[in-house]
């Protein structure tokens, strides 16, 4: 059977309430990829983990490399736990650079990714958008590819639909392309790319990150969340007691002088209040963050907190949090 070559579905005109549904068996596309495509109309699809890890087992029999791709802007916790399930020779694949700002070391970016020990072949910072060491990144595919497939996994949402549709565009005279947006499991299954007759990308669905908002929100919803240029950074300087209000989806409230970084969407309004304001945010919690930390908000950003500091928080139910080593 054919696959969609946008989403890796089994096409089938039987059941338009099924994934790989297209009117026309001949069609490269079905319909919800076409959709997405030309209208920006993006419809959900049940998907979960199990399905992946599958995959990744079928990754894991073969002796190809590995490109791991990896959002800058939204690390899972769990980063490490791919190496319970893949041995492949791996590179990483740090994505979006250019959604930080251009201020920051890129040495200081790579090498905060060590900590994960992910025993990588080599590290390389990308933007797909901007086209930011792709030349390097497709050098460094051809030095340690074991055979003439790559497979490319990683996190819904990382980017790796957009970054083999750049390496086609600049690497390859194929004119396919796989079918991106902003939605998590926009890829339903594998997809073989072949950029030439030495070398041909395997696109994966996307891992859930259970823990992140872009999994539980829709999308008009998560256009505001996502950041699509760089991030001005947005010091706040804490003298006494007040309330630090991001949009509906969290409050911080600090009782101590401090300084804090908010790395989030541009177009997300932070207030500061010397009051606790009126908000829905049912989800209560103390947290004691050291010096030089980040308050990671799933999904959403980062604060970087400079001094030691206990900060009680608000948030939206779909928002996990976890306290981290400061990355910048």
């Amino acid at each position: 059977m054919t696959k969609c070559l946008g989403c890796g579905a089994l096409l089938q005109d039987k059941d338009s309430n099924k994934i790989g549904y297209t009117t026309n068996i001949d069609n490269d596309l079905c319909v919800r990829c076409f959709r997405i495509k030309n209208y920006n109309e993006y419809k959900s699809v049940d998907t979960n983990n199990k399905d992946y890890l599958k995959i990744l087992e079928g990754v894991n029999k073969t002796n190809d490399l590995v490109l791991l791709v990896v959002d800058i802007f939204d690390i899972p916790a769990n980063l490490a736990s791919i190496r319970d399930y893949i041995s492949n020779d791996l590179v990483l694949v740090i994505n979006k650079r250019d959604i930080l700002p251009a201020s920051i070391y890129d040495v200081n970016l790579i090498n905060y990714f060590k900590k994960y020990n992910l025993n990588e072949k080599d590290t390389v910072l990308i933007s797909s958008k901007k086209n930011t060491n792709l030349d390097y990144l497709y050098e460094v595919i051809n030095k340690y590819k074991l055979s003439s497939n790559v497979y490319v996994v990683g996190y819904t949402n990382a980017g790796k639909s957009t970054l083999i549709n750049k390496l086609i565009y600049h690497y390859s005279d194929n004119e396919s392309k796989i079918t991106v947006s902003n939605m998590p499991s926009t890829t339903i299954d594998t997809i073989s790319v072949k950029l030439n007759d030495e070398l041909t990308l395997i696109d994966t669905p996307g891992l859930l990150n259970e823990d992140s908002i872009i999994n539980k929100i829709d999308y008009k919803e998560l256009k505001n969340i996502i950041p699509t240029k760089e991030i001005k950074p947005r010091v706040y300087q804490v003298k006494c007691e007040q309330y630090l209000l991001i949009n509906k989806y969290i409050c911080l409230n600090l009782a101590t002088a401090n300084d804090l970084v908010f790395y989030i969407a541009n177009n997300l309004e932070v207030k500061r209040l010397f009051k606790e304001p009126n908000h829905n945010l049912s989800k209560s919690m103390t947290l004691q963050v050291p010096a030089n930390s980040d308050i990671v908000l799933v999904g959403l950003g980062f604060i970087k907190v400079v001094k030691d500091s206990v900060i009680n928080i608000n948030v939206n139910d779909n928002i996990e949090v976890y306290v981290r080593d400061s990355m910048i």
